[in-house]
């Protein structure tokens, strides 16, 4: 989750311990924002628990201190190798359905629909297959996560979109009146839905709104 702090916020707060309380949620801080490489010395202190080394990896601070452009560029272009790769690991393969329908199918009547039922015939198609195979012979960062089957396949531009949006906005955002943005569900028309949500409030903030990345 992405916070927007409310102004005021004191520094004492940005801990793991005062997350429930100020927020409302109960997580961990994730380093996951690159700060911006020509800052200078004394406005690290602005971070978040910043992590040695370049980019500066941190929990969050002020936006205008924060590379979101760069993040988003990476991003992309880390994508469109991966999609790159996937189109090799699932070449021959019919489309998959995705997870999300399956299981909304499990919800919408679980009698007759039982969940391993549900999951046994996401794992029986070749495409998955192909996926698993491919991770299992080289897990690690050539991983492909099943749970990208849908944004894979709705095309190479799609999914590069998909993932520079998702490494700002992350899987929800709280803004800063205490609004909380999130998906419907993990299918990706919701997920579409909640990063335009997120992108357009992230696009309207002030330069000195402070981010934080929290683990849930």
């Amino acid at each position: 989750m992405i916070v927007c702090l409310p102004d005021g916020l004191p520094s004492q707060a940005l801990t793991d311990t005062q997350l429930d309380r100020h927020f409302g949620v109960s997580g961990t801080l994730q380093p996951r924002f690159w700060a911006i490489p020509d800052m200078w010395l004394w406005q690290r202190g602005h971070l978040v628990a910043p992590r040695k080394g370049r980019p500066v990896y941190c929990a969050g601070g002020p936006v205008k201190l924060l590379g979101l452009a760069a993040m988003r560029q990476a991003a992309g272009v880390g994508a469109g190798i991966r999609h790159q790769l996937w189109q090799q690991v699932v070449h021959g393969t019919r489309p998959a359905t995705p997870w999300p329908a399956l299981l909304a199918r499990h919800l919408a009547d679980p009698a007759r629909y039982p969940r391993e039922r549900a999951e046994a015939d996401f794992h029986h198609q070749p495409r998955v297959n192909a996926m698993r195979m491919h991770n299992a012979a080289a897990y690690g960062a050539a991983h492909l996560a099943l749970g990208e089957l849908e944004m894979f396949q709705a095309g190479p531009m799609a999914y590069q979109h998909y993932s520079a949006t998702t490494a700002v906005c992350g899987d929800a955002l709280l803004t800063a009146d205490g609004h909380q943005l999130a998906p419907a569900s993990d299918a990706l028309t919701h997920r579409v839905t909640y990063l335009e949500q997120a992108m357009r409030y992230l696009d309207t903030v002030e330069a000195d709104q402070r981010l934080l990345a929290v683990a849930l």
